[in-house]
């Protein structure tokens, strides 16, 4: 079977868990996952999907036995969940007040992983804190709080409405992702972050802001695709027809991964 038969292979970063309550099972146990509206998402438009375990440095599988870029050369391309807040001290920054619950383990390994791919002409989907994660590894920065630090009066993260909750988004006109959804007067996204885009990273675009201004779309200018979206797109499900769908941004993700693939360099 030639490589342009293969179905294509999709590797997913994962979300860690610790400290589970002691009725799941687990005890001292970290459990790695996917939340399978992603998975299911990427098989719905005809790619496989595996998850890719994080690399511990100081457990039994090291980087000095297993490096990053072997998932670079082995995956089609990568998608970066959404998850934890990122450490600040990734962008320069100390811990406050504002942020929520950070893990520098995974902050560490994504951002190898991120470049790995990077560095091997895969493409990348950032989504969430995938995006945040692309701004941080080009030397861009966050707000820790949007709303605490005064980048919006907005809260663009309600718990109890989650995927529900819902904002206009503005797209840069005559932009990349402007000409993956042309002729779309109004758009909506949900919206699941408290944090976002500060200072933007050398060489990144922004494609799409929401209606109060914070960045919702990046992307790298000298790349074939490296995107981040603030938005869960596999979240826009037949529940929220009113929202933009996300078939055309993964379909462009996948035509860049099968381009890559064909021409095998």
């Amino acid at each position: 079977m030639n490589a342009a038969a293969r179905k294509l292979m999709i590797g997913l970063s994962p979300r860690l868990m610790r400290n589970l309550p002691v009725q799941y099972g687990f005890r001292n146990k970290t459990l790695q996952y996917l939340e399978q509206s992603m998975a299911h998402w990427v098989l719905s438009a005809g790619a496989l999907v595996a998850m890719i375990p994080t690399v511990d440095p100081d457990g039994d599988v090291q980087r000095a036995t297993l490096s990053v870029r072997e998932y670079a050369r082995s995956f089609d391309g990568l998608i970066l969940q959404g998850g934890a807040d990122i450490d600040p001290v990734a962008y320069g920054e100390q811990p406050s007040e504002l942020l929520q619950t950070t893990d520098p383990v995974r902050d560490r390994f994504e951002l190898s992983l991120l470049r790995a791919f990077i560095d091997a002409g895969k493409p990348v989907l950032g989504v969430c804190r995938g995006m945040q994660l692309i701004n941080v590894a080009y030397g861009g920065s966050l707000y820790q709080d949007l709303v605490a630090a005064g980048a919006t009066a907005n809260q663009h993260y309600l718990p109890e409405r989650y995927d529900e909750h819902v904002h206009r988004l503005r797209v840069e006109p005559g932009g990349w992702l402007a000409a993956l959804y042309p002729a779309q007067d109004e758009v909506r996204v949900n919206s699941i972050h408290h944090q976002g885009v500060r200072r933007l990273g050398d060489g990144l675009a922004v494609e799409a802001w929401s209606e109060d201004g914070i960045p919702e779309c990046i992307r790298v200018r000298e790349a074939a695709f490296v995107v981040g979206v603030q938005w869960h797109p596999e979240f826009h499900d037949a529940r929220f027809p009113e929202l933009m769908p996300g078939r055309p941004l993964l379909e462009a993700f996948l035509a860049v991964a099968q381009d890559r693939r064909e021409r095998g360099d």
